[in-house]
């Protein structure tokens, strides 16, 4: 593997360091929101809604107030009021955390009640029992390209030069529709909270994103004071986009304030499903039209989701080729339809992950059309400045990406015709795809201390969601201090550590680390000569980088890869396998190695799930899910990647102090194109929906033989 070069000590940043909490997980001792012990510790088990749109007319609470152990049922009859203005730091939170406050049901799974009981066993006997009749109201959960509805939401749409005119005097052209399903992100942990009053404050114990996120929202919906809310999240079993303020925060609070005790609200599998968002499942049309040798005139994509009649959720897909390749004429727009579903969420690189799938494919189509090398046409392409915003690229190895990924993969010897290469009953096939994620970064607050023993202590709101981001900050505020890494301790997830970014947008790491680095270098200058001299209380820096931030120059930031995959496909059963995945990555400075590689390979095997495997189903006359579990939403496991690769290639970016671009979620994007492609080149057939069951093989398998009849 390679890595990008650095000048850091040999302890610090850019070598690879297991996590500081390793052990600390491996023997229980990590503690989850689910798992921290309290005395007198209620239980909450939430009851949702069973259709899928109308009004509660009865609920039967005095037949279960009476069960074992039951202390109190909160429903839109008694529950406290709450605000239905709030606007965070993240914008408007999903109208759901709005629980129990009128008698309507905007779609299934929707909470309609909470039982509470002294043990949770309790609590969900009591919830099972509780009958809730619904006056039903005709309800529509279908979703697809061409239906009725369809809107554009504002700033979604960006275009230059004549799209059309472009088309008409292209010598080769693609005009496709590409599906990906909805999706979920069903991470190891399930959603949980504990809730308590504590010395006049009220204190969450929670897995989530952003402590001091979930906090504010918290004290706007209640009406409480910033001051009065307190939240911690120390240990983080998955989040993906999922866990920041959710409905079980909410009626977990009301029942704490109600029974003046601690109270627990843990989420089962089906409820996450129902609760907590989900990735909204997307129609694309893609246009391209090239001259002959390859140059693109034309480059259309239309984007479409669905959304809920709560409120618009756009996942952007449109924006994913906006900054890739150049052409005469773009047209992109995102575009929504509202139905009668809960409101999607961010997940997992939102809009670049599907949109990649869509533009990726497309590319390759156009490849086959000009018998061009797909890495050929996208090099043709490479813009040198933004495609439509002409602003200037901070730093784009794009191509070194795609060099170095051929060079390990093979690529030179590859037959680009399809469906020649055979092992046995297996057709195999490779493919390849382009990846890019924005950079982004936004203002963080950092304390750093110099204690009396020696050591130093950092504090941020940062939010470790299994990234390794509590030895990422170890690593940056050792190399700022000059010091060894086992002399720094990071403590992060608490709301009183003051504000942070949350861990998202792949802008996590990046943004504390530019707070953490800034603390450390003042304080830094600020220690005496001899470490004897530090007073008891220690010594402390604080930063804040809004005006850091603000002094950025205006350009194009992204991070880019290159993905490459070779499928086996046995077109007798529909089977797909994935033999051999590589991404080849230009995402600036990599703070440690060990927990980097991570985090590619974690997106790469979700990609792995998007192409093959994930989708969840909605049931049309119940609007609810079918199989909402992990035995009926699959999943990628280990069997299913025998042999997968990242690696890195060098990307400064001179105006960022850190240098770092961030890496969570590119990796998922570009590789269920890579593996569609893949699969073309095995059978010959192109695959234009996600995932690729064995049935669409057969059928595509089917129409192909029937075309040749």
């Amino acid at each position: 593997m390679t890595s990008a070069s650095t000048t850091a000590k040999p302890d610090a940043v850019g070598v690879a360091h297991t996590r500081v909490e390793a052990r600390d997980k491996v023997t229980g001792a990590a503690r989850y929101a689910g798992e921290i012990p309290f005395t007198e510790l209620a239980y909450g088990w939430l009851v949702l809604s069973t259709v899928a749109r109308g009004r509660i007319r009865r609920i039967d609470e005095e037949s279960v107030r009476g069960m074992p152990g039951v202390l109190t049922v909160l429903t839109h009859h008694n529950a406290p009021r709450v605000r239905d203005d709030v606007v965070g730091a993240l914008g408007r939170p999903d109208p759901i955390v709005e629980v129990f406050q009128h008698d309507r049901v905007p779609h299934a799974g929707w909470p309609v009640a909470l039982v509470v009981a002294e043990t949770s066993e309790q609590a969900r006997e009591a919830a099972e029992a509780l009958v809730v009749e619904y006056d039903q109201e005709p309800h529509d959960v279908a979703f697809a390209a061409g239906r009725a509805g369809v809107y554009t939401p504002e700033d979604m749409e960006a275009a230059k030069g004549d799209l059309e005119a472009e088309l008409a005097a292209s010598a080769a052209m693609v005009d496709a529709a590409y599906t990906t399903p909805e999706q979920h992100h069903t991470a190891m942990e399930p959603h949980a909270v504990t809730v308590r009053w504590h010395d006049g404050r009220l204190e969450l114990f929670d897995s989530n994103q952003g402590s001091k996120w979930v906090a504010d929202d918290l004290a706007h919906l209640f009406s409480l004071d910033l001051s009065a809310v307190h939240v911690r999240s120390e240990h983080v079993g998955g989040a993906f986009g999922s866990k920041g303020l959710r409905a079980h925060h909410v009626a977990a609070v009301m029942a704490a304030t109600e029974l003046q005790r601690p109270v627990r609200l843990a989420l089962t599998r089906r409820q996450v499903f129902a609760t907590t968002g989900y990735r909204s499942p997307t129609a694309q049309r893609v246009r391209l039209g090239a001259d002959p040798d390859g140059r693109l005139r034309a480059f259309g994509h239309e984007h479409l989701n669905l959304t809920s009649n709560l409120r618009e959720f756009v996942e952007g897909g449109a924006g994913f080729g906006r900054t890739m390749y150049e052409a005469e004429a773009h047209h992109t727009v995102n575009k929504v339809v509202p139905v009668d579903v809960g409101t999607p969420t961010w997940m997992r690189a939102p809009g670049e992950a599907p949109g990649s799938f869509g533009v990726e494919s497309a590319l390759d189509e156009l490849a086959e059309r000009l018998g061009m090398d797909p890495i050929a046409l996208r090099a043709r392409n490479e813009p040198t400045v933004g495609p439509i915003s002409r602003l200037p690229f901070s730093s784009r190895n794009l191509l070194g990406c795609f060099e170095e990924g051929a060079r390990r993969f093979g690529w030179a010897e590859r037959d680009p015709r399809p469906r020649v290469r055979r092992e046995g009953r297996w057709l195999i096939g490779t493919g390849t795809a382009a990846a890019t994620f924005p950079a982004g970064v936004a203002p963080s607050t950092a304390s750093v201390t110099a204690e009396a023993d020696g050591t130093f202590t950092v504090r941020i709101t940062a939010a470790d969601v299994g990234t390794g981001a509590r030895t990422a900050l170890a690593l940056i505020a050792a190399d700022a201090l000059d010091v060894a890494p086992e002399r720094v301790r990071v403590r992060i997830a608490d709301s009183d550590f003051g504000n942070a970014w949350v861990s998202g947008g792949s802008m996590g790491t990046r943004s504390w680390g530019w707070a953490v680095m800034a603390a450390s270098r003042e304080l830094r200058e600020r220690l005496p000569l001899a470490p004897g001299e530090i007073p008891q209380e220690g010594i402390t820096a604080r930063s804040d980088t809004t005006e850091l931030i603000a002094a950025l120059a205006q350009k194009e930031r992204y991070s880019y890869g290159a993905q490459f995959a070779e499928v086996a496909v046995d077109v007798a059963t529909g089977e797909v396998r994935v033999r051999r995945l590589l991404g080849v990555f230009a995402a600036g400075r990599i703070i440690n190695p060990l927990t980097a590689r991570s985090q590619f390979v974690g997106g790469m095997t979700w990609g792995i799930s998007m192409a093959l495997h994930e989708e969840a189903v909605r049931d049309q006359e119940s609007g609810g899910h079918v199989g909402a579990d992990l035995a009926g939403y699959h999943v990628a496991a280990h069997a299913d990647v025998p042999q997968i690769e990242a690696a890195w290639v060098d990307d400064p970016d001179p105006d960022d102090p850190v240098g770092i671009k961030g890496i969570g979620e590119i990796g998922i994007v570009g590789t269920a194109a890579a593996i569609a492609n893949a699969v073309w080149h095995a059978t010959g057939v192109r695959q234009r929906d996600l995932p690729i069951r064995p049935d669409r093989v057969l059928l595509a398998e089917a129409g192909r033989d029937a075309s040749d009849a």
